[in-house]
């Protein structure tokens, strides 16, 4: 292959993980905000407001998800990064 279809693909590759953990932290973030001011909000009515949201199903299902994609998040990270090590050292 030529360098330029191996740097055009390089950076295709870049970009894919790149978008992947965009995606994958986004998701997270939302969704811990969104758990954060639905189903524990702050102060007094907060804390008694949440002895009934959190075992709401849509509570459960934000955890459900904060947890998948933390899980999701540390994979990307350590595929693309080692995805970029082997291809820093040429393997």
């Amino acid at each position: 292959m030529s360098a330029e279809v191996v740097a055009v693909t390089g950076f295709a590759e870049l970009m894919k993980t790149l978008l992947s953990v965009l995606l994958v932290y986004s998701t997270h973030y939302g969704t811990a905000k969104i758990y954060d001011g639905v189903c524990v909000p702050d102060g007094v009515a907060g804390y008694l407001q949440g002895l009934i949201t959190t075992s709401s199903p849509w509570c459960k299902m934000a955890l459900e998800i904060m947890k998948t994609t933390e899980n999701h998040y540390s994979a990307v990270i350590l595929v693309g990064l080692s995805r970029l090590l082997l291809a820093g050292i040429g393997i």
